[in-house]
């Protein structure tokens, strides 16, 4: 039975995000929502729960329907909330009491470790904070429950916990998931919506196999669509020889013909429709301008330790050499990001860098964090590349307009970009700063699906050297041709990808 039917649903804001969508939602559904960044699909989410009016069509809900949104941001106003009084005060005035042990439920099920529970938000990880709020939405037993990129800010572990949480969950109750994350829609759902400002195309797939269906429809309608413009031309063709022929001649059946023959080619280019074409806001190009050396860094068992000296594993003796793409995994607070900013050192201060840290001093380094912090929230786009690298006013724009940054854009604040935004600012800074070695933690955090292949692509394309923190595993088994995990206060090389993802959810089982 269908909780969530949609007809001819559309919603326009400035642009069209999506229109004549028609959609059943029902028992059973676990239905991915994929579009490229701004598209819609948060927007529909708040459509489907009730928060944000269409601009056209109709949503029918069945009686008594009980929506579960999970939304991407956190509310400010839970900050100093505890975890558990978070989840508590979700339910009922007068079931609160009587009924407190469900929340306890709720987070064993979540396996949400005791200390944890007691915990502010402002005090947890990005993570935990997505998890907070999916265990408040949770213990409230919604009949249908809407997840807005869930496992931002999960590492690899958390998210294999989430997609055996979901699969668990009573199959009567239907679940939507907006993500990016390709092998988390593989993991967790059995339809696919794209959602497009036309033509919006839902399978009954999960995204992988979704996806092959949909290239297809697409290649056969941009074949159509040629094959349409082909044949209007050679009508066109047609009528402009038989004008001629009919004006020396005189013939008014000429005229006719050639009359008949140009409307026939109108009718071809009016009807005519050309394949959808996913453009996420810019394009990704970088570079790899090259070194002779073979070593690029040399890890000679060196201790990697927290802020406060805490030892947190030993590197032993490895290398990283000319074509490595390393993908570096380990749990929260292994110690994965102190690695990163300890070689980053090793390239860009070398007096001050330890010394069971070398870097060939060729190297040129391409970083970014998974907080963007090289990107001042005050600063401007325009300025962030103007003060970086002597392009000039004019270039520096029309390379933000590439990246997808608007003229409005470029001169607003940076705090005020979209994730997707910044992070394709931070990409182009990337390639203007033409490096040889990347060190990248969890770059595809806030890139779409396109964004993320055409990363891919690039890393790919130019044989880039670096070490990659990524939980992403699509873009782990696409990128790297090297594998590390930190586990058990070692630093251990593992033979392939798959190796390494189930390293990880194994140790956290």
């Amino acid at each position: 039975m269908a909780l969530i039917n949609l007809r001819n649903l559309g919603v326009t804001l400035g642009t069209p995000l999506f229109s004549n969508l028609d959609l059943t939602i029902g028992a059973n559904d676990r239905l991915g929502l994929v579009a490229a960044n701004g598209r819609g699909k948060s927007t529909l989410l708040r459509v489907i729960a009730g928060g944000f009016e269409p601009s056209a069509g109709e949503i029918t809900r069945s009686r008594g329907l009980r929506v579960g949104h999970v939304e991407q941001d956190i509310p400010a106003r839970f900050a100093d909330t505890a975890f558990h009084d978070l989840v508590h005060q979700a339910l009922p005035a007068e079931q609160g009491d009587s009924e407190g042990w469900r929340v306890d439920v709720v987070l064993d099920s979540l396996e949400v470790p005791e200390p944890l529970r007691q915990r502010p938000l402002s005090r947890l990880s990005g993570g935990w904070q997505r998890l907070a709020m999916l265990a408040r939405i949770w213990v409230t037993e919604p009949d249908l429950l809407l997840l807005d990129e869930p496992t931002n800010h999960l590492d690899l572990a958390r998210i294999n916990q989430l997609e055996d949480w979901l699969n668990a969950l009573p199959r009567e109750v239907p679940v939507v998931i907006s993500s990016h994350d390709r092998a988390f829609l593989d993991a967790t759902t059995n339809r696919t919506l794209f959602l497009r400002p036309e033509r919006s195309q839902v399978f009954a797939l999960p995204y992988t196999r979704a996806r092959l269906t949909l290239d297809e429809i697409d290649a056969s309608e941009e074949r159509r669509y040629q094959r349409d413009l082909k044949t209007a031309q050679q009508l066109r063709r047609q009528a402009a020889k038989l004008r001629n022929i009919g004006i020396n001649s005189g013939s008014d059946l000429l005229v006719v013909k050639t009359k008949q023959l140009k409307e026939r080619a109108e009718r071809l280019e009016d009807a005519a429709l050309p394949a959808h074409r996913e453009r996420s806001a810019g394009a990704i190009r970088l570079a790899n301008r090259g070194t002779h050396a073979k070593v690029l860094v040399t890890l000679d068992d060196a201790t990697i330790a927290a802020p406060d000296g805490t030892p947190l594993f030993k590197t032993g003796k490895r290398w990283i050499n000319q074509g490595d793409r390393i993908v570096l995994l380990g749990g929260n607070g292994t110690g994965k990001s102190r690695l990163v900013g300890l070689i980053r050192r090793a390239i860009v201060e070398p007096q001050g860098a330890s010394e069971a840290i070398r870097a060939t001093p060729s190297l040129k380094l391409g970083y970014s964090d998974q907080n963007l912090s090289e990107l001042a929230p005050d600063d401007t786009p325009g300025a962030a590349i103007g003060r970086r690298f002597d392009v000039g006013d004019q270039r520096a724009r029309s390379l933000l307009a590439g990246a997808g940054l608007t003229i409005e854009m470029q001169d607003s604040p940076i705090g005020r970009l979209s994730g997707g935004q910044k992070a394709r600012l931070m990409l182009l800074i990337l390639r203007l700063a033409d490096p040889n070695f990347y060190l990248l933690d969890e770059p595809t955090n806030h890139l779409d699906i396109e964004g993320q292949e055409a990363l891919e692509a690039e890393l790919l394309g130019h044989e880039a050297s670096g070490l990659l923190v990524s939980h992403d595993r699509s873009f782990a088994r696409t990128v790297g041709n090297r594998f590390w995990l930190i586990e058990n206060r070692r630093l251990v090389e593992l033979e392939g990808p798959d190796q390494l993802f189930a390293a990880v959810a194994g140790r956290d089982a």
